[in-house]
């Protein structure tokens, strides 16, 4: 059960609002007055390794927020930062945030159809990326044609190409720059997440609800101190990156750690584990259950105290071989693109395998009927945070340019997360299932609409369905349910073809694991595509 004290903490918690915030200079530069304080530990695969200070990254990112003003970038200018685990993507973030322009994070992962989508629906003014992403920019720019709004594109670290700045010409300006003073309910960030139908909505974020927000999750659920050295293992361009590789440690002026790959290798995670004194790990449930199919017994997690986990639910096998083979205890957090954590196993509560946790600090959250009536324990409803008369620090805006999509989601004094849940008597808070269609596979969140349109793109294919279908270490997978047009046959060859063809026109984690060719789909009587019937059929094997 809960520590004696939560229960008051958590209802009389109030993060207070200033009028104006801004992370850089009310978090960075608070921590840089003591010059000798760690903030960032970088290695990665090819014997590199290096750490900056607090005072080092707050020197740095005045240069590139003036670096960035110099090319014309300026307050409220949206910033697409692509990059992987590299010193310039925390640089570029927080240069962003002093100068007041807008950061957009993304996977490099993206297709150049992705970039263009983002670039014009956000009226992006700049792109950072590294020059391997450097071709699929300019053919989406010229995609765009004279439609672009880019002012600007920037190589972080590489060869210089024609008509591209290099990251290192933002770092020869003065070390001056004044930090805008922000606004709290200015916007910080704009995150582009995966919805049912249609292109990825774009969430809004302010400097209160994301930056500001996280101190929530820094505190409460990573529950770290400026004596803990703190590894997030997840890919720069998510929201989870906003959790745990920035905002959350750096609130608590942690040590954020940090392994710079090319690809996930789970004995050199544990490796690094072993040999460097990493005190907090967040992981994705897919690494855990990764984790504990190795012989933990070869390894020696002294410094090791704290292991979270978000993006999907974990199995409570995971947990107790975990626990037994380390004697830590995995502590579940739940949130969403669009809030911080909102549900979690916060210190001083007592982790319930299977369990998502208890409502965080601040956040009235509960189980309504589809009326809005609070459901009691043990009944399945939506999950929902209470927003009236108060508006609770770490949710999103807005969905940007997009007003009747952001009303569907806003019904009566609630926000609908879209996800199904049952709260327990003591007040656990129990993950029933996505509301929609959406497909959680290894953390990555995949609208079915968005493979399903890049598969009728191929010519063998007349119509698709895409359902997750679970999976025993990524949680769930794509499946494409795919009717062929006439002339083809089915085939595993073809299947290979698709999968190929779906990596090449979208993101590649987008693919489908599975494909199922069948003669027809189910249909509504409108002819909508009933896929909760497909995933019925997946979950029952």
């Amino acid at each position: 059960m809960h520590a004696p004290g939560f229960e008051d903490e958590r209802r009389d918690y109030r993060l207070e609002v200033p009028e104006h915030f801004n992370f850089s200079r009310d978090v960075i530069d608070r921590w840089a007055e003591d010059p000798q304080r760690r903030a960032l530990w970088w290695i990665d695969d090819h014997g590199k390794e290096r750490q900056w200070t607090f005072a080092e990254l707050a020197r740095d990112s005045r240069m590139v927020a003036g670096g960035l003003a110099r090319l014309g970038i300026r307050r409220g200018d949206v910033v697409l930062v692509l990059l992987p685990r590299v010193i310039e993507w925390w640089l570029a973030s927080l240069g962003c945030f002093r100068l007041g322009a807008v950061v957009s994070p993304g996977t490099i992962q993206l297709s150049a159809k992705d970039i263009a989508h983002r670039i014009e629906a956000a009226g992006a003014a700049c792109v950072i990326t590294i020059p391997e992403l450097a071709p699929r920019v300019e053919e989406a720019v010229e995609t765009l044609g004279g439609s672009s709004p880019l002012k600007a594109c920037i190589a972080a670290g590489g060869a210089w190409r024609p008509g591209w700045y290099g990251f290192a010409d933002l770092l020869e300006g003065s070390e001056e720059f004044e930090t805008a003073d922000t606004r709290s309910d200015e916007m910080a960030l704009l995150y582009f997440t995966s919805g049912t139908t249609g292109g990825p909505k774009m969430t809004v974020h302010t400097h209160a609800s994301y930056p500001l927000g996280h101190l929530i999750t820094g505190k409460f659920w990573l529950d770290l101190t400026e004596h803990d050295v703190h590894w997030n293992i997840t890919d720069t361009g998510w929201a989870k990156a906003g959790w745990s590789s920035i905002f959350g440690p750096w609130h608590m002026g942690a040590t954020i750690f940090a392994h710079h790959e090319e690809r996930f290798h789970v004995r050199r995670a544990l490796e690094i584990l072993e040999e460097y004194p990493i005190t907090s790990v967040c992981a994705p449930p897919t690494m855990l259950r990764m984790f504990v199919l190795e012989d933990l017994s070869r390894y020696d997690f002294s410094t090791l105290r704290s292991v979270v986990t978000a993006g999907e639910p974990l199995n409570p096998e995971t947990y107790e071989s975990w626990e037994a083979a380390t004697g830590i205890t995995i502590r579940e957090g739940y949130g969403q693109t669009e809030t911080v954590v909102i549900v979690g196993a916060f210190r001083g509560v007592a982790p319930r395998p299977g369990s998502m946790g208890v409502a965080a600090p601040g956040y009235d959250l509960q189980v309504i009927d589809d009326d809005g009536n609070v459901l009691p324990s043990g009944r399945e409803g939506d999950l929902a945070v209470r927003v009236k008369p108060e508006r609770p620090v770490g949710l999103f805006l807005e969905y940007w340019k997009e007003p009747e999509r952001t009303a569907r989601f806003f019904k009566g004094d609630w926000y609908i997360t879209g996800d199904r849940a049952v709260r327990d008597d003591d007040g656990y808070f129990h993950f029933v299932g996505r509301a929609d269609d959406v497909i959680l596979s290894a953390a990555y969140r995949i609208g079915p609409f968005e493979v399903e349109s890049a598969l009728l793109e191929h010519e063998a294919v007349a119509e698709s369905a895409v359902v997750a279908s679970p999976d025993p270490v990524r949680g769930s997978v794509v499946k494409a349910f795919v009717v062929l047009s006439p002339g083809f046959e089915p085939s595993v060859d073809l299947a290979r073809q698709l999968q190929q063809f779906v990596k090449r026109t979208t993101a590649p984690y987008k693919y489908p694991r599975k494909v199922e060719f069948v003669a027809e789909l189910p249909k509504t009587v409108s002819g909508k595509i009933r896929r909760a019937e497909l995933r019925q059929r997946e979950a029952e094997g």
